[in-house]
């Protein structure tokens, strides 16, 4: 395992005093693969966090939702996850094709707890695990370089009132198209695919889009 500590690092703990602590905790805490505890964790979650860096050198964060159980560990150094219809700027899978390092957050909210992964992505259109993920239109493999547990101390808790409505799942059709898909302006360059919506559903302005994002319908 590489370090995980540079010199960026090791200066401030030197000047909190924290420098064997923090020795000590990444023996405790940083492993090379995931555990069956670390699998059971994060197969049951709906969501997650995903880190990548772009063409710029900045992080992009994402979050990135489903269907309880909507990530596979596939063995112990190998995650995987489906790539849904988005908006079509395809951030986070960009930069995995252009830096393959990245960086995953699994948080629940309601115990609360948390588990934290870095590692490599790949993306493969043709990946065989495609068919287990209902509705995606790619599927990242991450191989995973380390992975631990975070203290949940600032954790505030939550409760999942309900799951999205637009989350992919077998035998059953979710809604057509996200609102903003209807905007006006964006008419003339949506995909050919999607040129009917806003024949079916009519358009909106931004104007309209924005309250209802305010109203939590977008």
């Amino acid at each position: 395992m590489d370090e995980l500590y540079g010199e960026q690092h090791k200066l401030l703990q030197q000047e909190f005093d924290t420098e064997k602590l923090a020795e000590r905790v990444k023996e405790f805490i940083v492993l090379p693969e995931v555990t069956d505890e670390h699998k059971a964790f994060i197969e049951s979650r709906d969501m997650f966090f995903l880190t990548s860096i772009d063409h710029r050198g900045y992080p992009t964060c994402s979050h990135k939702g489903g269907m309880p159980g909507f990530i596979k560990v596939v063995d112990n150094r190998t995650i995987a996850f489906p790539s849904y219809d988005g908006n079509g700027m395809f951030l986070s899978l960009g930069n995995i094709n252009g830096n393959n390092k990245i960086g995953m957050l699994f948080i629940d909210f309601e115990t609360p707890h948390r588990v934290r992964v870095h590692g490599t992505a790949a993306i493969n259109k043709q990946d065989p695990l495609a068919k287990e993920f209902h509705g995606s239109e790619l599927v990242v493999r991450v191989t995973v370089k380390e992975i631990f547990v975070n203290c949940p101390r600032y954790i505030h808790q939550y409760r999942r009132m309900e799951l999205s409505r637009y989350a992919p799942q077998a035998n059953f059709e979710s809604p057509l198209t996200p609102q903003w898909k209807r905007i006006d302006g964006l008419q003339d360059v949506l995909p050919e695919r999607e040129k009917l919506i806003a024949e079916k559903l009519g358009t909106i302005t931004p104007e309209e889009y924005g309250e209802l994002i305010m109203k939590g319908k977008g």
